[in-house]
């Protein structure tokens, strides 16, 4: 691998990696920012442009208390005749989970996202032009089974009041 290539990973790694941030803590603006202007999703029952992608998707989060995105294996390929576009491939697990006993509202997923990104200016970096989420699994984790987290830990927050974005000034 190049110097090149490793960098281009890096960064399509950050990517996809403040996307799952964004989702987990509800940051609508960090999500956007993982897209170009003009990329599409296809996502679940979904197919359209990132913006609507987000009001589709901000529906569906808001039926959760909470989500947890984690990534694994992930391959990146810089495409040989053009090397402003990358394609990834990665496999992750989700969980959602609701005080909703409903079981749709408590399930983990096995999924895949399958992106082409690219490299539009130096400002812009590389971002996700086009994506196609792939469900491979789906899993209901049941209501009952669940332990409640003792109120004394400190527990992750959907907004910006969650610990990751006040480390600093802690």
């Amino acid at each position: 691998m190049t110097t090149e290539m490793l960098l281009t990973e890096a960064a399509v790694r950050h990517v996809l990696l403040q996307y799952c941030r964004g989702i987990d803590r509800m940051d609508q603006a960090l999500v956007r920012s993982c897209y170009h202007d003009d990329a599409v999703d296809t996502h679940g029952s979904f197919e359209g442009g990132v913006d609507e992608f987000l009001d589709w998707v901000w529906k569906l989060l808001g039926k959760y208390d909470g989500t947890m995105h984690f990534l694994g294996n992930m391959l990146v390929e810089v495409d040989p005749t053009d090397s402003r576009v990358a394609l990834a491939e990665t496999y992750g697990i989700a969980h959602h989970w609701s005080i909703n006993p409903d079981p749709k509202r408590n399930l983990v997923t096995g999924f895949r996202y399958v992106d082409r990104f690219e490299l539009r200016g130096q400002e812009e970096g590389w971002r996700i032009a086009r994506r196609v989420a792939t469900t491979e699994w789906v899993r209901v984790d049941r209501h009952e089974d669940r332990w409640p987290v003792p109120p004394h830990l400190l527990q992750g927050r959907r907004d910006r009041d969650d610990v990751v974005y006040r480390i600093r000034d802690l």
